[in-house]
């Protein structure tokens, strides 16, 4: 079920960079940042309505725990950056390259509080084999 879910994440990212990038290239990337930031806020309040969800307060929540917020505005800032000048399919792989690599290092280190998942050789290869396909597709 939760790799189906990754998946359909996996192709709504796709659709939503692609959208991104041609709001930006239309009104600037900072006038994009901003709509696409108030119809994130307008979606996730008509999910809280229509879910009936109760929060938890954020008191006494550590601070780092709020970066990435701020992380997601650089996200979305790059992608729209890069989008019109590499294609949807050479962004996003790169972009999956450096998720990928990052994401071994934090699960490795068991950084930020993750559960400890060592780099093993599977974890290598498939890394080998996509940077493989990017290094074709770039030069091609």
């Amino acid at each position: 079920m939760f790799k189906l879910t990754a998946i359909i994440n996996g192709i709504l990212i796709a659709v939503m960079i692609s959208f991104n990038g041609l709001l930006a290239k239309q009104l600037g990337n900072n006038i994009a940042l901003i709509v696409i930031h108030i119809l994130g806020v307008f979606t996730t309040s008509i999910i809280f309505i229509f879910s009936r969800y109760k929060y938890n307060t954020i008191k006494g929540l550590p601070i780092y725990l709020f970066i990435g917020g701020a992380i997601g505005i650089f996200n979305i800032s790059l992608n729209n950056m890069t989008i019109n000048k590499l294609g949807v399919a050479l962004t996003i792989g790169l972009c999956l390259l450096g998720q990928l690599g990052t994401s071994m290092i934090i699960d490795h280190y068991g950084l930020f509080g993750v559960n400890v998942s060592k780099i093993n050789i599977k974890k290598l290869t498939g890394i080998l084999i996509m940077s493989i396909g990017i290094v074709v597709m770039i030069t091609i």
